[in-house]
């Protein structure tokens, strides 16, 4: 499976950005796709996941702000992303999964700067 993202940039403190990353290859319908990203100086963290069904989850930092979505006609998933602040600057990076598997596809990574 291969991952492309993009969509990522600069933007002021309150502003909004969304993300976009295509899938090809060995694509499976039920596959788990999602975004981390990782913060200068700073962990790797997963931010938001979704479902072939459309079940998405976040973590608390980004829930309200930050909407993940996918179209499985176009294997592409998406994150909009709302009222960014500074502390959302990092890479963000997409990734795919087997349902059944924890083994992770992973796209290039995007940057994503949020000056204040």
């Amino acid at each position: 499976v291969q991952l492309q993202a993009s969509g990522g940039g600069w933007v002021q403190a309150g502003g909004s950005l969304r993300l976009s990353c295509a899938a090809s290859g060995n694509i499976r319908s039920n596959d788990v796709m999602g975004w981390y990203r990782l913060p200068p100086g700073k962990q790797r963290e997963l931010i938001a996941s979704i479902t072939s069904g459309g079940i998405a989850d976040y973590v608390d930092s980004v829930e309200g702000r930050f909407t993940i979505s996918r179209d499985n006609a176009k294997n592409t998933v998406y994150l909009q992303m709302i009222d960014l602040k500074p502390e959302d600057t990092a890479v963000y990076y997409c990734y795919s999964r087997r349902r059944s598997s924890s083994n992770r596809f992973w796209g290039q990574g995007t940057l994503v700067t949020v000056s204040s």
